[in-house]
């Protein structure tokens, strides 16, 4: 028994040296925003995370970027401000501008049917398409209304094992939307609201129809160039295939390795780096960004900082409730309008936020009414993670609660 009791001693102590240790910070100490530094550290020690990256912007200006923990724990990379990090659904915010920016040039209408787009899918062929498809809008794919409900029969954009098994590979997003096209709506278009991910897989490829280019480029050309954005991209699945300053991802304490999407891995692997194939995820979840870029993207969408993205029309549409209302919270009010998740604040003023989640990854993204934006994202994700994303806003907001002071200067320039 002495042994085996010896062992377990040092496996505790070890541990709890290991949550108790100096957490790496990295990035520009900012005196008046020391609660953001407080509570960042907290949130990983309490959770034993490996690392954070977040960002803060006042009426434009970038006034906060810090790297908290670990890029990579193992080899005890600091993460670093700047660093490229999976941000999940927050994609669908890249997504959805976007598209309201081909609408504001006329090349496409939001109350369009969203069929004509998908021609080349043979969607007017299909005989097993669902008439209801001829019902659903542009519109209701952005505001998560279009008769898709995962809870009530499943997530496409989560079966690349099956899709591997049937076709011998994982599949691309073009091979995901021919097969629901074949596959009967959960409700009637327009009637329900059901957070869905591959209502943003089929907004990624009108995408593609409209601009004649890859969802990649058009995005680019479109929203992150003018934005200034420049290392932002699609990720990969594979860690052999992560791009340059990009984090490592790490499973959660005690998960169980998973057998991989990719057939020729034999072997189980961790989670964020096969449980999933990221690929095919682009509209919905695929990008990699900076928290700095996201605030590039977050205070460019209504020219706080030049130039802006969006009119003011398209700004007071993505902040709109349906027509004719589908979807409000009783209790917050909250709504999700073109791509954001909507809170009514008292008075005129709207909060926008939205969260991300993968195995590997939680992100989180506000944008305020009075000029404010905050975004944390992280390389890892607690054990117990039912409430996780809403602790990540609180955890925001209770640091933002604290300033007395927002401080002068801009910290764009640092990061070109």
């Amino acid at each position: 028994m002495r042994p085996i009791l010896s062992c377990l001693f040092m496996v505790i102590t070890s541990n709890l040296l290991y949550a108790a240790e100096d957490l790496p910070v990295t990035g520009q100490k900012v005196e008046e925003l020391r609660s953001f530094d407080r509570r960042f550290k907290e949130l990983l020690r309490r959770h034993d995370l490996p690392g954070a990256a977040a960002a803060v912007a006042k009426d434009g200006r970038l006034v906060y970027a810090r790297g908290f923990g670990w890029a990579d724990r193992k080899n005890r990379t600091p993460l670093q401000p700047d660093a490229l990090m999976r941000i999940a659904s927050i994609s669908k915010l890249i997504t959805a501008a976007t598209v309201v920016r081909l609408a504001e040039q006329g090349r496409l209408n939001l109350d369009d049917p969203v069929l004509p787009y998908l021609k080349k899918f043979g969607a007017e062929d299909n005989p097993h398409l669902d008439p209801r498809w001829k019902q659903i809008t542009i519109e209701h794919l952005l505001r998560h209304i279009a008769g898709f409900n995962r809870y009530q029969s499943f997530d496409p954009m989560y079966m690349p094992k099956r899709f591997t098994k049937e076709l011998g590979s994982p599949v691309k997003p073009s091979a995901i939307v021919r097969f629901m096209l074949g596959r009967p709506l959960d409700s009637d278009p327009g009637t329900r609201y059901a957070y869905c991910n591959f209502g943003y897989c089929v907004l990624g490829r009108v995408i593609e129809e409209v601009t004649g280019k890859g969802y990649e480029e058009a995005v680019r050309e479109l929203i992150l160039r003018p934005a200034g954005i420049a290392r932002m991209r699609l990720g990969k699945t594979r860690p052999a295939d992560r791009a340059e300053g990009e984090v490592h991802y790490h499973m959660s304490e005690g998960a169980a390795a998973v057998r991989s999407v990719f057939p020729e891995d034999k072997k189980p692997v961790p989670a964020p780096y096969g449980e999933f194939y990221l690929e095919a995820m682009d509209a919905n979840g695929g990008w990699i960004a900076s928290v700095v870029d996201l605030m590039r993207f977050a205070t460019a969408l209504d020219g706080r900082r030049p130039p802006r993205l969006l009119s003011p029309e398209s700004i007071q549409k993505t902040e709109a409730l349906s027509d004719p209302p589908v979807y409000r919270n009783r209790k917050t009010g909250e709504f999700y309008g073109l791509g954001w998740v909507i809170y009514p604040q008292p008075g005129d003023g709207n909060n926008w936020a939205h969260g991300g989640s993968f195995s590997g990854t939680r992100a989180m993204l506000i944008r305020s009414y009075d000029g404010l934006a905050m975004t944390i994202v992280l390389n890892s994700q607690p054990v117990k993670d039912k409430s996780f994303l809403l602790e990540l806003d609180q955890t925001l907001w209770k640091a933002a609660g604290a300033v007395t002071a927002w401080p002068e200067g801009d910290l764009f320039p640092q990061y070109p």
